[in-house]
C-alpha cells in the first residue's frame, strides 16, 4: 500500500494460537526474516486481516492496497473478505500476480475445459514460456507504525534456514546435484531432494526463478513443480476439495469413527505404530517440521487403509505439523492416496510399510536416525523387529494392527462401496 508516495508494507497474522510449534516457528521465522530485509518497517499485526489491513490503510490514508492474488480455498476467501472491508472504507484492493509459473485457471483443454488428469496438463503446461522472475526492486519504504509480532511458542528442536537470501543459497546447492535427482529423491536416507518446499510455500522464492536457475536441468524435478501447479489450479476450480471429495463416490466409504479409534490415531501421531518405516516418518514430522515425500505416501496409506481412517484426518493433523505446509498439495496429496483425487493411486492398492521400508531404506539409515530403539538391528531385521530375537528390548512398541488382516479388510470396504 502506498502512503504519501512511499510503500508501506504489511503481515498479519491470523489465528497464529491455533497452530503448533513447529508450523508456528516456521512461520515467525519467515516474517522475521522478510522484516529484516525490508530494513525493519515491516508493519506487524495480530489479528483477522479485513480488519487489521483496513484500519492500517486507513490510519495511513492511502488510496489502494495491493497483494498477491490467492489461489486456494482459504485465501480467496479471506482476501473477499478483506477487499469487501476495505471497499466500504472507500479503498481498492488490488490483486496481482500467483505464487505459480503459471497461474491457475490458465491452462486449458482445447475445447477450453480444465484438466483433470495430470500427465496431459503437463504437456500442456510445458508448452507455455515461463515468464522471467522480476528483477528486485529499488524500495522507497514508510516507516511502520504498528509492530505487534506474536508470542513465540516453546522452541522446537528444529532449525528455520528462512528468507530469500537462505531459499538462493539452496537452489545453487541443489543446482548441483539436480541431474541426480531422478535416481536419488525416493531414497529416505540421503538427501536427494531439493529441501525447497518451506521456501516456496512462505513465498520465499518463485517456482519462476527456480525454473529459470535450473534451465530444466531435470525434466523429472520440473514435473514435481508442475504437479504442485496442477493441485493449486485443481483446487481454484473445486474449492470444496480443500476438506471434502474430489470424487465424491468416496465419501460413501466405509471408515472408522475418530471417536473409536483415539488409541490407533494416537500411536500414529506420535510414530509407535510398530511398523519402523511408519514410525520413523512420523518421528521426523514431529521433531523437524518436514517429512520426506515418499514417507507421506506411506504414512497417508497407513492411516487410510490400515487404519481405516478417513484422509481429512491425517490431512489436518500434517497441516498442523508441516513447515511447507500447502493447501493444495497437502489435500490433494491425500486424495491420491485415498483413491478419490485426481490420478488418484488405485483404493486397491495399498502400501506395504514392511516392503516399502526394504525398497527406499534398505539400510535401515533412516529408520536409525529417528527410531533410536532399533539402532541395534540389522538391515536385514530392522524393518521386521518382530521376527528378530532382541527386536523388542529397547521398548521398541509391538505392531497395533495386523497390515495383511487390514489390506483384506480395506478391499472389503472397497468392493461394498463398488457394488453400491
Amino acid at each position: 500500500m502506498a502512503s504519501r508516495n512511499r510503500l508501506a508494507t504489511a503481515f498479519v497474522f491470523d489465528d497464529f494460537d491455533r497452530l503448533l510449534p513447529n508450523r508456528a516457528h516456521s512461520l515467525l521465522e519467515s516474517v522475521n526474516s522478510l522484516d529484516k530485509s525490508l530494513s525493519n518497517k515491516l508493519n506487524v499485526m495480530v489479528g483477522k486481516p479485513a480488519e487489521k489491513l483496513t484500519g492500517l490503510a486507513k490510519s495511513l490514508g492511502v488510496k489502494t492496497v495491493v497483494a498477491t492474488r490467492a489461489y486456494d480455498t482459504n485465501g480467496m476467501l479471506e482476501q473477499a473478505d478483506v477487499a469487501e472491508a476495505l471497499q466500504e472504507a472507500g479503498i481498492s484492493l488490488s490483486l496481482v500476480g500467483s505464487y505459480y509459473a503459471i497461474t491457475p485457471g490458465t491452462v486449458l483443454k482445447p475445447d477450453g475445459t480444465p484438466y483433470k488428469v495430470y500427465t496431459p496438463f503437463w504437456r500442456a503446461w510445458s508448452q507455455f514460456d515461463i515468464p522471467k522472475p522480476f528483477p528486485k526492486p529499488e524500495l522507497d519504504l514508510a516507516d511502520p507504525v504498528e509492530r505487534t509480532f506474536p508470542e513465540s511458542k516453546q522452541s522446537p528442536s528444529i532449525k528455520i534456514n528462512a528468507g530469500e537470501s537462505a531459499a538462493l543459497a539452496t537452489l545453487e546447492r541443489f543446482a548441483t546435484k539436480v541431474t541426480e535427482y531422478e535416481d536419488k529423491r525416493d531414497q529416505m536416507s540421503i538427501g536427494g531432494t531439493s529441501k525447497l518446499s518451506h521456501a516456496l510455500a512462505h513465498g520465499e522464492i518463485h517456482p519462476r526463478t527456480i525454473i529459470d536457475w535450473l534451465a530444466y536441468a531435470s525434466e523429472v524435478f520440473i514435473k514435481e513443480i508442475c504437479w504442485r501447479e496442477f493441485y493449486a489450479d485443481v483446487m481454484f476450480r473445486n474449492p470444496h476439495t480443500l476438506d471434502h471429495y474430489y470424487d465424491e463416490r468416496f465419501a460413501s466409504m466405509e471408515y472408522d469413527p475418530v471417536e473409536s479409534s483415539g488409541k490407533l490415531l494416537l500411536a500414529w501421531q506420535e510414530g509407535k505404530t510398530g511398523y519402523p518405516i511408519v514410525d520413523a516418518a512420523m518421528r521426523q514430522l514431529s521433531s523437524t517440521g518436514w517429512m520426506h515425500n515418499r514417507a507421506r505416501m506411506i504414512t497417508a496409506s497407513f492411516l487410510i487403509k490400515d487404519l481405516h481412517l478417513e484422509w481429512q484426518v491425517g490431512a489436518d493433523w500434517f497441516e498442523s505439523q508441516l513447515t511447507d505446509f500447502d493447501p493444495a498439495s497437502n489435500a490433494h496429496g491425500w486424495q491420491w492416496t485415498a483413491g478419490c483425487g485426481t490420478d488418484a493411486s488405485p483404493y486397491f492398492r495399498v502400501f506395504n510399510p514392511v516392503l516399502q521400508g526394504k525398497k527406499f531404506d534398505a539400510d535401515g539409515d533412516y529408520i536409525k536416525r529417528f527410531v533410536p530403539e532399533l539402532r541395534h538391528l540389522d538391515a536385514k531385521t530392522i524393518h521386521e523387529p518382530w521376527l528378530a530375537i532382541d527386536g523388542y528390548v529397547n521398548g521398541y512398541p509391538e505392531r497395533i494392527v495386523d497390515h495383511a488382516e487390514e489390506r483384506d479388510e480395506t478391499l472389503r470396504r472397497y468392493k461394498a462401496l463398488k457394488d453400491n
